[in-house]
């Protein structure tokens, strides 16, 4: 599992429980994050494997996931469970989201210094082998580059008129879309914002 989907060692522990229930139910585990507080938050963040989760899909994992963390109960403390879309400007979490995504636009960030640089925006290129290709301006002249899949510590969507055009029309295509991403968006920091993704609270 990337560290991208889950980056710290409960994350990774967490998602090794509820996936299969995810992935029981028809979905994909997009994100997971056990955020601390004075009431600790377990965001998880789902879609369909092609796309297109909708509100009602996020409370039926709510439940199932509910059940399954009472029984493995690896949570000290309460917490509060969310579970929501991936929104507008998604998170990238998985190789074949760069493939899914290619010809739009994202922000990339590395572990570690890539010719004395660890952020990248561009255009995504789609992915080759285990590499990540995007097109970022270099000079005069756009450059395609290839980032190791697993050098990469953050990759997100960024928030464009392309990127809004092509939910609009998956939302034409498939009136059951999600679009509850389009209520909120903070314009002034688009490819920071994160969309309404409608989160289901439990516990």
């Amino acid at each position: 599992m990337s560290d991208l989907i889950a980056k710290t060692a409960i994350d990774r522990r967490l998602a090794e429980i509820i996936t299969p229930t995810i992935e029981g139910l028809g979905f994909e585990l997009v994100r997971i994050r056990l955020m601390s507080g004075k009431t600790k938050i377990l965001q998880i963040m789902a879609d369909r494997p092609e796309g297109g989760i909708i509100v009602e899909d996020c409370a039926t994992i709510s439940t199932a996931v509910s059940a399954v963390l009472d029984v493995e109960d690896p949570i000290e403390d309460n917490y509060t469970l969310e579970v929501s879309s991936p929104g507008i400007d998604r998170p990238l979490t998985r190789l074949k989201d760069f493939d899914m995504w290619a010809d739009y636009e994202a922000r990339v960030e590395t572990s570690e210094l890539i010719d004395g640089r660890r952020r990248f925006k561009g255009i995504l290129r789609g992915t080759e082998g285990d590499e990540v290709l995007i097109e970022i301006e270099e000079g005069k002249e756009p450059v395609t580059i290839g980032l190791r899949f697993e050098w990469l510590s953050d990759a997100k969507l960024i928030l464009t008129d392309e990127l809004i055009a092509e939910m609009l029309r998956q939302k034409k295509a498939d009136p059951a879309f999600d679009a509850s991403a389009f209520d909120e968006i903070d314009e002034t920091e688009g490819d920071e914002a994160e969309a309404d993704d409608t989160p289901v609270t439990k516990h």
